[in-house]
């Protein structure tokens, strides 16, 4: 026996000449998908108005300093695609306008479906609600893999060149 709950409602408002009454529709009619298309558009039509919105200036460094702990973020919380998507490469800046280049198509969807996320932290942390970010594909863009201990010491070499030190302080080999 199917049991159906009161709450599977939609609550509608009609005028009468002395006020306001509520009338009840079911959720499963026919007639609270009207009300439901309805109610959508209604959302579509409010505009914002953006003329109070700040749009203070900032400087490319400024825009890469977010970016990237931004970036940091995601990785905190376990989000590596994106975070890896956000650290190919150091995004430019062109105005208002983040240019931020890809390696290929696939990894340019990931990254549009996690945008608006990306997008409305960068304008609340620099102030300014006209940034736009546009992605390109570069398939140049390709990353360095290191396969030999060499390759592993030369990479780890350029992220701290303190290593060299610590080689010959502790007399170590490859």
């Amino acid at each position: 026996m199917l049991k159906v709950e009161e709450s599977a409602t939609i609550k509608t408002e009609t005028k009468v000449s002395d006020g306001f009454t509520s009338t009840k529709v079911s959720a499963f009619s026919l007639k609270s998908i009207s009300i439901k298309k309805e109610l959508a558009e209604n959302q579509k039509n409010i505009s914002k108005d953006t003329s109070h919105l700040p749009s203070e200036i900032f400087t490319e460094t400024e825009m890469q300093e977010q970016w990237f702990k931004y970036a940091q973020r995601l990785s905190d919380k376990g989000h590596m695609i994106m975070m890896s998507l956000l650290s190919i490469n150091e995004p430019t800046l062109e105005g208002t306008t983040i240019i931020h280049e890809l390696p290929n198509e696939g990894s340019k969807i990931d990254f549009e479906r996690e945008m608006p996320e990306l997008l409305g932290y960068l304008k609340g942390k620099l102030h300014n609600h006209d940034i736009k970010i546009t992605v390109r594909i570069n398939e140049a863009i390709e990353a360095k893999k290191a396969f030999t201990p060499q390759d592993k010491y030369n990479r780890m070499l350029e992220i701290n060149p303190n290593l060299e030190v610590l080689k010959k302080i502790f007399d170590l080999e490859l």
